[in-house]
């Protein structure tokens, strides 16, 4: 079979993905499971979409329930979700108001659009004129916005004509954000993500966010903080970015718990109240169905103890691993949370492990030069984090 359904995938798919040679069929808590019926633990969550475990059963009983019920109506109409999400959404983050999307991408494209307006409108930039700043290594996405804003050839080769407007600086670099700032008047946002993901979990300094927002206040620009992956609790809080306040938070992913396509923009009023009716949308942007599910991805996160487990896990496996750095075998290993990464030396050495762990039940994959992502669900169980690290000691010795 495996055989058979990788030649499907061959002939009809766009070769966009190169996906480890394994087929899965069924997801529950932190396993997976694929047509073989091998069980796996998943240490990738989906690019932490499925931080409250794959399936999570409430999740499924709201879906279920909600589909019999109604699933979209577009938004030429109200539906009583989505104004119960919007409440839901300004008590639990304390921003005045929120822009429902589908996906990630869909959510910062809206914060950049969001930005700009703010330029014209509030800033006074003269039209077609504002520019934005993003840390070098960033990912949002792949839209054409996104690959302009990419310093990585993958991205953003072959691609062009790009969007233009976007200056780089480096990551955790205050030095070079102020001189950036200072020299480009037109300036309207700065956005950042709190950890990097896609560049290998690198984990600023603990002062730079709240610097940068300085920064941001000083020339008169907006911050926004990019948690499509480190929101939702994956780092040991809701929000990577709770210690300031950004001006917008962008959120994806696990906010629907892995179910289906749910991102927002979360932001106050000097900046939402700017939107007009007509000026964006989406057909299945704060549909009923995500709406309903959205609050209850978020309660399971608090309700069920997942922000205190997923600090205390992250720092076991961290703590656990960090001899395999003393013995050389490893580079480094960091993170935060259940955020984490491990960097090997020789970067072909990273897709070895990957696939000696994924012939043992382990599955993640490699991030970027030798470094592994390492992000279970949150839920995972002290015996469950034991096995997997079995697993992994035993596969970095085999090294």
């Amino acid at each position: 079979m495996y055989r058979r359904l990788l030649k499907l995938d061959k002939l009809y798919g766009a070769q966009n993905y190169k996906s480890l040679p394994v087929i899965l069929w069924k997801g529950k808590g932190v396993h997976l499971y694929d047509i073989e019926g091998k069980q796996y633990y998943d240490f990738l969550s989906s690019y932490s979409s499925v931080n409250q475990g794959h399936c999570h059963p409430r999740l499924v009983k709201v879906m279920r329930d909600q589909c019999d019920q109604l699933t979209l109506c577009s938004r030429a109409f109200y539906n009583e979700n989505l104004c119960n999400f919007f409440e839901y959404m300004h008590n639990k983050f304390g921003y005045d108001k929120s822009l429902p999307m589908n996906t990630g991408v869909e959510a910062c494209e809206t914060a950049i659009k969001l930005a700009r307006l703010w330029g014209y409108k509030t800033k006074g930039i003269e039209q077609n004129k504002a520019e934005f700043v993003v840390a070098r290594n960033n990912f949002w996405g792949r839209s054409i916005a996104a690959c302009s804003s990419s310093t990585d050839p993958s991205s953003f080769t072959n691609f062009g004509p790009f969007v233009p407007g976007f200056h780089f600086v480096d990551f955790n670099n205050l030095l070079e954000l102020e001189e950036v700032l200072k020299t480009h008047p037109n300036i309207v946002g700065f956005m950042v993500e709190p950890i990097q993901g896609e560049a290998g979990i690198q984990i600023p300094d603990d002062d730079y966010l709240f610097k940068a927002k300085k920064l941001c206040e000083k020339y008169n620009c907006l911050l926004i903080c990019d948690e499509v992956q480190t929101g939702i609790g994956r780092t040991g809080n809701m929000l990577a970015s709770h210690t300031i306040k950004p001006d917008m938070v962008v959120l994806g992913k696990a906010l629907s718990g892995g179910m289906m396509p749910v991102s927002c923009v979360l932001g106050d009023n000097k900046v939402m109240d700017l939107m007009e009716p007509g000026t964006h949308g989406s057909t299945y942007g704060g549909n009923s169905l995500g709406a309903a599910i959205v609050p209850h991805a978020v309660d399971i996160i608090e309700s069920e103890g997942l922000l205190l487990n997923a600090e205390k896990q992250g720092k076991f496996f961290r703590d656990e691993l960090k001899i395999f750095v003393d013995l050389g075998i490893l580079k480094d290993v960091r993170g935060k949370g259940l955020l984490n990464a491990i960097e090997l030396h020789d970067a072909e050495n990273a897709n070895v492990l990957v696939e000696k762990m994924m012939n043992r039940g382990l599955l993640t994959k490699v991030t970027r030069e030798g470094t592994i992502r390492m992000c279970p669900p949150l839920i995972i169980s002290d015996d469950q984090m034991d096995n997997s690290l079995n697993i992994i000691r035993r596969c970095l010795s085999e090294l």
